[in-house]
C-alpha cells in the first residue's frame, strides 16, 4: 500500500518548550491507527500541524505526498478535541453547511446515522448534551469521503452504550483506501478496531507496531502495554 501520511524530522517548539521533536513516521493507506500517549505527549500538537492549524518549527508533514495546505485540506477530515460547531445552528443546517463546503460530503449518509442515533435534525446544538454534540460532530466528519481522517478523542464524552455504534460507524463508513488516525485515552474501547499503534511520549516516537505484533511479541493487549510503557 502507498503512504498517505508522513512526518520527516518534525519538530514543534513553544519558546523553550518542545512539544514534538524530530518525529519520523509513515502511515500507509487503508489503516486504522491508534495515536496513543499520556497527556502532554504531543498528540494534539501533531494533529493540529497535520491540519495546518500550527506551523512546524522544523521538518515537514506530507499528506498523499503533498505539503500541508489547501490541497491536503480537501482530502483530510478532522475531528478536533473540542466542539467547534455553532450552538445556534440546527443539525440539518450543519448538514447543509458541510454539504456546501466539502465536495466529498455525503448528506444522505449523515442523515441515516442521525436517525440511527435518534438525533432530531431540527434540534439546535445548544439544546443538546455534551455527548450528543460530540456524536453530531463525529457523524459530520465521518460522512466525508476523505482519504485521511484525524479523530482527536472521538468517544471521550460519549456514553458507553453508544461507543460500540460510534466505533462501528468509524470502521464501516470510510473509504477502505483511506486511513483513520484516532487519538484517545480509552484504549480498551478502541483496541478492537485498530490495525496499528503509534505511541509517543514527550514529543518522541516510542513505538509504531501493528496490533498483531504487540500481541505476539509482547504477549499483552495494547491497553496492557500502554499501562506498562507509560506507568507513573
Amino acid at each position: 500500500m502507498s503512504i498517505i501520511f508522513e512526518c520527516k524530522d518534525l519538530t514543534k517548539k513553544y519558546g523553550a518548550f518542545t512539544a514534538v521533536e524530530n518525529l519520523n513516521l509513515s502511515i500507509e493507506r487503508g489503516k486504522i491507527i491508534g495515536l496513543l500517549g499520556p497527556n502532554g505527549s504531543g498528540k494534539t500538537t501533531l494533529i493540529k500541524m497535520s491540519n495546518g492549524l500550527l506551523t512546524p518549527t522544523k521538518g515537514e508533514i506530507l499528506i498523499d505526498g503533498k505539503k500541508v495546505g489547501v490541497e491536503t485540506k480537501s482530502i483530510v477530515s478532522y475531528l478536533p478535541e473540542r466542539t467547534y460547531l455553532n450552538d445556534w445552528m440546527k443539525v440539518k443546517e450543519m448538514v447543509g453547511f458541510f454539504d456546501d463546503f466539502y465536495e466529498d460530503f455525503d448528506a444522505q449518509c449523515a442523515y441515516k446515522m442521525f436517525e440511527r442515533l435518534n438525533i432530531n435534525i431540527n434540534d439546535k446544538l445548544k439544546t443538546m448534551s455534551k455527548g450528543t454534540k460530540e456524536k453530531v460532530q463525529l457523524i459530520l466528519v465521518m460522512s466525508r469521503k476523505a482519504q485521511l481522517y484525524f479523530l482527536d478523542e472521538p468517544i471521550g464524552g460519549v456514553d458507553p452504550a453508544a461507543r460500540d455504534y460510534i466505533l462501528n460507524t468509524i470502521i464501516t463508513n470510510y473509504n477502505p483506501e483511506a486511513s483513520v488516525i484516532i487519538s484517545t485515552h480509552l484504549i480498551s474501547d478502541v483496541e478492537q478496531i485498530l490495525d496499528e499503534v503509534v505511541m509517543i511520549k514527550n514529543g518522541h516516537l516510542v513505538m509504531h507496531k501493528t496490533v498483531d505484533e504487540i500481541r505476539e511479541e509482547e504477549g499483552k493487549s495494547v491497553d496492557e502495554l500502554f499501562r506498562e510503557v507509560f506507568k507513573c
